[in-house]
């Protein structure tokens, strides 16, 4: 589905993303763990074409999108929640949904594109108690859940969350990972997901990638990075023992 080759990213003279490789099969939910500065959040840019990649390849169901625009990698299938949500806070819960649908609008798909909006608010019911509402007063849980929604009507073949969990509270965050389990389960989503919350993750994940300064580190199953004690003592918290 989605294939990461040997990828170099570069700002200025800062060398962000160093031979990264990486592949998402369909229906997959795969995880990139790694601390701040480790490049997670530059691999979704240049996955999505917000950042150009200074060489490498990322191609899509085989065929390459390099070195397509943003919004042309929007039309072949790849959809970015970025980090911080980025909604447009003056507008209402429906304008910011249709947004998500802008580069296929037109006065014949506007049925088929209402019925998507009403899916979006059947998997995010709390959003269609507030459909009028400005999206600026929304909670922050409910901000991540527009944010996914105005995505999903871009109809993705690929969703790049990057960092969903971040600033939510406790109960909110276990939440917004059922929502992204559900959307495998249900939708068949094939998903990239960049988290702090390692644990949470590793939960809802097929496999994971270690990213360190730009570099793949370690992958494999959820599981067995759930394992792992490097893991663990860097991004779970804990060492387990022998025994536990």
């Amino acid at each position: 589905m989605l294939r990461v080759k040997n990828l170099h990213v570069y700002y200025g003279r800062i060398h962000a993303l160093r031979a990264v490789s990486i592949h998402v099969k369909p229906k997959e939910v795969v995880a990139l763990l790694g601390g701040n500065g480790s490049g997670k959040t530059s691999l979704l840019s240049a996955i999505a074409g917000v950042v150009p990649p200074a060489s490498g390849q990322v191609s899509l169901d085989g065929g390459e999108i390099t070195r397509e625009r943003a919004d042309q990698i929007v039309r072949r299938g790849v959809a970015l929640v970025p980090e911080g949500r980025h909604i447009f806070k003056p507008l209402s819960v429906v304008d910011n949904l249709l947004l998500g649908a802008y580069h296929r609008f037109s006065l014949k798909a506007r049925a088929a594109i209402r019925a998507e909006m009403e899916a979006v608010f059947r998997l995010f019911p709390a959003l269609a108690d507030r459909r009028g509402q400005a999206a600026g007063t929304l909670s922050g849980g409910e901000q991540q859940m527009l944010a996914i929604g105005r995505a999903l009507l871009s109809r993705p073949k690929v969703l790049l969350l990057d960092e969903p969990s971040m600033g939510l509270a406790p109960r909110v965050i276990r939440e917004i990972f059922d929502h992204i389990a559900r959307l495998r389960a249900e939708r068949g989503m094939t998903i990239l997901l960049v988290e702090q919350n390692a644990r949470g993750a590793l939960a809802i994940a097929d496999r994971g990638y270690v990213l360190e300064t730009g570099r793949v580190v370690l992958e494999g199953t959820a599981e067995d990075l759930l394992a792992n004690k490097d893991v663990q003592r860097a991004y779970l918290g804990r060492e387990r023992t022998a025994n536990g």
